[in-house]
């Protein structure tokens, strides 16, 4: 029997997936996966061509990035609230549809501000897309099976970047930057088909009220600090001090709201959980080092080494390739290892991996790049694993919505700030010069910073228990 038909003669209760109802999930939710990263990698290899068009700096289309990750950071807290009052499978196929819409309008951007726009909208689609996905997972699969099912999921879903950075390169060389937002439409539509029949329609209670002030305080906090950035990285450090401090209000109050309210849009009483809390501020950390690397590494190669668009995306394609073969291993090593072991050493590796990007130049052999994109892709499927599963050992069922927006909520904001972080860094060590070896300075400069963020990172994960999961 198919999830359809589960749903129907089951109308008020979540339905009990068989065998070949969960592989079909998977699938489904792989699909996801890859419309999503398959976006969030493109754009970068396009990023000098779309500023070029627009008459921007490459910098500048920072902008353009972060309103997509920062978008789905603000909205993802609502993903569990509509989950349970709607079902999991009429919002996921809402959110394919307002997702493939947002790439249209992207594709139609006459200039900055309206790509900007259009990225928000298809952030929002996103922000429902994804943690309503990995809810359907967690309410489908038991705790012993999850690891597992996460990592089979994802593996499809990395196609998205081993292809993408290349898809940008050409399409924005020899066709327009546009297609690379057009090509979306035909998965879109795949996708609606697909989530109308396969999605299984997991719901909550019903009954429960959003919390729009939360929501209010919770979306003027997260998106004053990444507009903070954004001026900073402007050298507008009087309007970046301001807006900083209007989000910590805003913030503080959240905070002060969600100890008294009984349903928070996002709840902060799951952090008494120990491994949860510990994933939740050990993966932002984490991405804060992390979150700008790839945008960084696309300037790097096309703005400071005066490589083609097309070779830029080839040079990332090593990266996504060891990411997927990882994702064969990750739920093993994991099991054997432990969380604690694998988080503490991994994350200080990445760190080092990153400090390492510094020693390239442009007379750096390709063989020698290939490799240690290789290595770092390798690296950092085994930690988006790790972290991304870490918070729902411990959670029970009922916690498993707000678990899965919370995480995902994190992860977005925390990949926002990262990548503002790291341009700030750059327009900083750049002084307001522009060139090639003027890139190549401020760079090592960048990814020394950044590694070191990352080492330090690791630290949040020695309160692990041995056994944690």
């Amino acid at each position: 029997m198919d999830a359809e038909a589960v749903a129907t003669t089951a109308p008020h209760a979540n339905p009990v997936l068989t065998h070949a109802d969960k592989r079909v999930l998977l699938w489904l939710i792989a699909f996801s996966f890859f419309m999503q990263m398959l976006d969030s990698t493109i754009v970068n290899t396009a990023t000098p061509t779309i500023a070029k068009g627009m008459g921007i700096a490459p910098l500048d289309l920072r902008t353009a990035l972060t309103s997509y990750t920062l978008a789905l950071a603000v909205f993802i807290p609502l993903s569990s609230w509509l989950s349970d009052r709607f079902g999991t499978r009429a919002v996921f196929w809402w959110a394919i549809l307002i997702f493939t819409l947002g790439s249209l309008l992207c594709g139609l951007a006459p200039n900055l501000w309206m790509l900007v726009a259009a990225r928000v909208l298809q952030g929002f689609g996103g922000a429902l897309m994804i943690p309503v996905g990995r809810l359907a997972l967690v309410r489908g699969f038991d705790k012993s099976e999850f690891v597992d099912a996460m990592a089979f999921a994802t593996i499809p879903g990395l196609i998205g970047p081993a292809i993408g950075p290349l898809l940008g390169g050409l399409f924005s060389e020899y066709l327009s930057w546009r297609m690379i937002f057009f090509v979306n439409l035909p998965f879109g539509l795949i996708g609606l088909v697909m989530a109308r029949r396969f999605m299984p329609d997991f719901r909550g209670d019903p009954h429960a009220r959003l919390d729009v002030p939360g929501f209010a305080l919770f979306a003027l906090g997260a998106g004053g600090l990444s507009w903070a950035l954004e001026q900073a990285s402007d050298h507008q450090y009087a309007q970046g001090l301001l807006f900083g401090l209007i989000a910590g209000i805003a913030l503080a109050f959240y905070l002060r709201h969600a100890r008294r309210a009984d349903a928070p849009i996002v709840d902060m009483r799951l952090l008494r959980i120990r491994s949860f809390r510990i994933a939740f501020n050990g993966g932002f950390a984490t991405r804060l080092g992390v979150g700008g690397i790839y945008f960084l590494l696309t300037l790097l190669f096309q703005v400071g080494f005066g490589y083609s668009a097309v070779v830029a995306g080839l040079l990332q394609v090593p990266q996504a390739l060891a990411m997927l073969l990882m994702r064969f291993f990750a739920g093993t090593i994991i099991k054997y290892q432990g969380y604690r072991r694998v988080l503490l050493y991994n994350t200080a590796f990445a760190g080092i991996l990153i400090m390492l990007f510094a020693t390239l130049t442009s007379a750096t052999p390709i063989w020698l790049i290939c490799t240690q994109v290789f290595v770092y892709g390798f690296v950092m499927s085994l930690q988006y694993t790790a972290m991304n599963t870490l918070g729902f050992v411990d959670l029970a069922p009922a916690q498993a919505s707000m678990g899965s927006s919370m995480t995902s909520t994190v992860q977005n904001l925390s990949i926002s700030f990262g990548i503002a972080f790291a341009s700030l860094l750059m327009a900083l060590f750049l002084h307001g010069t522009h060139g090639g070896e003027h890139y190549i300075t401020a760079f090592r400069a960048t990814m020394l910073i950044l590694g070191a963020v990352t080492v330090i990172s690791s630290l949040m994960f020695l309160r692990l228990p041995r056994r944690a999961g």
